[in-house]
């Protein structure tokens, strides 16, 4: 019985995935319209850019080239990242289980780069290789931002022509040049965030939470739910479980049998499985109309809660194990935001 309780105390639902659906419920409930819409639309997009000028400050620049020479693990995990997921994405998308948007919404998810802060925690937690983590995760974040857009084209035929090209501006505006005043920036704020960490954590959060109630907003003025049935919501979280199954499992024994050690086979698991909504939410209103991004990222709202809970679990196996290895945690470095 208490092993029932530790394992529900692991798989305990986290109070941020809990405010993420209110913003679901309080969209269906009260959504924008009109001109509100619009001015909501304007302060998405400063939200946006201020998220990811706080990223680039934040990340040192240590830890961006961190481990860089460890070339063999990194493109480990940008393959099973950006080669082997979007395969699955599609697989998923072609079964005929999911309705063609929920489909688009799989392979979305699937094109996207990998959380940084969870993925490093998880390694911290299994003792892992961190700071090949921090270099993995950074890389995969700076990389989607070129990746993903090209990807979602080549596979969802989102943008076309000219509109492809606005999609890259956008992105470039929106996303990039914020990030690199970030990381410019850093030696003047970086200690400032770093002492007022709570503030910032809820500058950051605060707006995801903002792009997902506008992205949610214009999908429910335009029907959402009565194009997404109990029944698909059901399928969605049966979908998005097989694929975090599959690609657990590909993580786990492909690092095994090219080789790595314990500690890279961990960095590999917990980089190369998970996606990242802070970079996916704000992406999707950007490559999408808010009608069609409201429906695209629940599939990615969904699958990060059940990649947290299971990595949560995976965590706590890895760390149970002796350390007996002379370098067991020896790899975490100060560089590990």
């Amino acid at each position: 019985m208490s092993g029932l309780s530790k394992l529900l105390a692991n798989l305990k639902i986290d109070g941020y995935i809990i405010l993420l659906f209110g913003m679901v419920v309080l969209a269906s409930i009260l959504p924008v319209r009109g001109e509100i819409a619009g001015g909501l639309s304007l302060v998405v997009k400063l939200a946006i850019a201020l998220l990811f000028f706080l990223h680039g400050a934040k990340l040192s620049r240590e830890a961006v080239v961190a481990g860089v020479t460890h070339w063999r693990l990194h493109l480990t995990i940008l393959a099973f990242t950006y080669v082997l997921f979007p395969i699955l994405g599609v697989m998923a998308a072609k079964t005929g289980v999911l309705s063609p948007t929920m489909a688009a919404g799989m392979v979305f998810l699937a094109c996207l780069p990998s959380t940084v802060q969870s993925s490093i925690a998880f390694t911290s937690i299994a003792r892992g290789n961190v700071a090949a983590a921090v270099c993995a995760a950074s890389a995969s974040n700076l990389l989607g931002i070129f990746l993903t857009p090209v990807l979602v084209s080549l596979l969802m035929h989102a943008e076309a022509g000219a509109g492809r090209w606005k999609a890259i501006q956008d992105i470039v505006v929106q996303l990039l040049l914020p990030f690199v005043a970030g990381q410019l920036a850093r030696p003047w704020v970086g200690r400032w965030l770093e002492r007022h960490k709570p503030l910032v954590g809820y500058v950051d959060r605060g707006s995801i939470l903002l792009v997902v109630y506008s992205a949610f907003s214009a999908a429910v003025v335009a029907g959402l739910w009565q194009r997404v049935s109990p029944l698909e919501l059901v399928l969605l979280v049966i979908v998005c479980g097989v694929l975090l199954t599959v690609i657990l499992l590909a993580t786990t024994f492909g690092a095994r049998a090219l080789g790595f050690t314990k500690e890279d086979e961990i960095t590999i698991v917990f980089c190369g499985s998970k996606k990242s909504m802070a970079t996916g939410v704000p992406m999707a209103g950007i490559l999408f109309p808010g009608a069609t991004a409201g429906v695209l990222v629940l599939p990615l709202m969904i699958f990060h809660q059940i990649q947290l809970m299971a990595c949560s679990v995976i965590a706590q196996h890895y760390a149970k194990r002796p350390t007996d290895d002379a370098t067991d945690g020896l790899q975490e470095t100060p560089a590990t935001r």
